[in-house]
């Protein structure tokens, strides 16, 4: 319905800021900018329609900052090159799941068999609880 969302360039409407990760890493970490944070404005995107920015801001609410920016921070790797590269796949990702419509779940009814092995379960079951009751005499 939405089409293919990498096949649209998104690059200009991206803004990419680099900052010194934390956790492990010695000295790199202390000295090298290598975190990576993604941030893109849904509501004043031109690439995206009105339908899928209204499907988005509902599906990434908690996501979002309060004027509607989602933001994706990457700092799993030691390059901010990679860490670059593992935030646009997380925000395609991220696209792609909140577009794609679900379908709607059709209800079925029990077939006969499984209605005669819940049955069978049920009987076993009593029987099994039926011996550990104490015999009066």
């Amino acid at each position: 319905m939405y089409g293919n969302i990498r096949s649209r360039d998104f690059l200009p409407e991206l803004t990419f800021s680099a900052s010194r990760s934390s956790g492990a890493g010695g000295q790199n970490v202390n000295k090298v900018n290598t975190k990576v944070e993604l941030r893109f404005d849904i509501a004043n995107s031109s690439i995206l329609t009105e339908d899928e920015k209204s499907r988005l801001l509902a599906k990434l609410a908690k996501r979002l900052t309060q004027d509607g920016t989602l933001i994706i921070v990457s700092q799993t790797e030691r390059t901010q090159l990679k860490n670059k590269a593992q935030c646009l796949l997380k925000f395609y990702e991220l696209l792609e799941s909140s577009l794609t419509v679900q379908k709607k779940r059709k209800p079925t009814k029990p077939t006969l068999a499984s209605k005669v092995k819940k049955m069978e379960a049920k009987k076993h079951q009593s029987e099994r609880k039926a011996t550990r009751r104490s015999i009066d005499y």
